[in-house]
């Protein structure tokens, strides 16, 4: 059976919510599925993705293909990097002590970076709340004078035939 890691869509209209679920190709993609892996959220700024790591991982293993936007996920997350590193311990190729040590460091950056979006969003939100509550000053308008045209000779009508 093709199993392949997808998002399966929850939520109202314009509000999308998503579960990153194991299923089997031929399912529709709200339909049934093998295992629930984790969420996705990407009304959130930055998104919220919260994905069972060692689950995903093994499902890799197992030969679960990840759909575009899921594989984009799980990179984000980390699982393809701690995918990869378990495939150099079984190749002999990373120590298997470095692994978690390397993950983790991985993921440091990555939840760092995480929150300096969330700090620059939440900063420009707190601009924004600040920029609407001052008053913003108009200058007066300057009076304008009015000059008096001059009135152009009205041009004489013919008469109209008859």
């Amino acid at each position: 059976m093709p199993v392949k890691i997808r998002l399966q869509r929850f939520g109202r209209k314009k509000r999308p919510f998503y579960h990153v679920v194991v299923a089997d190709s031929r399912s529709p993609r709200d339909g049934k599925f093998i295992e629930k892996l984790g969420s996705y959220n990407p009304v959130t700024v930055p998104a919220t993705i919260d994905i069972n790591v060692d689950r995903a991982v093994e499902w890799l293993n197992n030969g679960a293909q990840p759909t575009d936007t899921a594989e984009r996920i799980l990179s984000y997350t980390g699982v393809l990097y701690k995918r990869h590193l378990l495939r150099g311990v079984t190749k002999g190729v990373v120590p298997a002590d470095q692994v978690e040590v390397k993950w983790n460091t991985f993921m440091e950056a990555a939840n760092a970076k995480t929150a300096m979006k969330r700090d620059a969003h939440q900063a420009k939100l707190a601009d924004a709340q600040r920029a609407a509550k001052t008053p913003v000053a108009k200058p007066a308008p300057a009076p304008v004078a009015e000059e008096a045209a001059p009135e152009a000779p009205a041009a004489e009508e013919a008469p109209a035939a008859e």
